[in-house]
């Protein structure tokens, strides 16, 4: 399965500029984990939790940290929609409504 990035209607692709964002060996944990998903799919706990309906969260662990990334799997390929860093025990509902705007996005634009 191929990894691609969402990309806004304004060409922004948000977890490929999060990601730069982030410490060199923050970056290496989060790539091996989506590489896991990539090739291992499906895939369930403790790397990948499902969120919604074709929904799922990356679970990383960094260094004193939590990371996710949200993808959904479409025409084959996953799409990662959204990456932060965790900061409460339960994943905010503001994070899984952004992915699933931009979930939603995706699918109105490519049908």
């Amino acid at each position: 399965m191929d990894v691609l990035f969402y990309r806004s209607g304004s060409g922004n692709e948000p977890v490929r500029e999060w990601l730069k964002g982030l410490a060199k060996q923050d970056k290496k944990v989060i790539g091996e984990d989506i590489k896991t998903v990539q090739y291992g799919w499906p895939i369930g706990m403790p790397v990948v939790r499902k969120l919604d309906n074709r929904l799922w969260e990356i679970r990383s662990h960094l260094d004193k940290r939590i990371a996710r990334v949200l993808f959904t799997v479409y025409s084959g390929n996953m799409i990662l929609l959204h990456g932060f860093i965790k900061k409460s025990r339960k994943t905010p509902a503001a994070d899984i409504k952004l992915a699933s705007a931009r979930k939603a996005d995706l699918e109105v634009c490519n049908e």
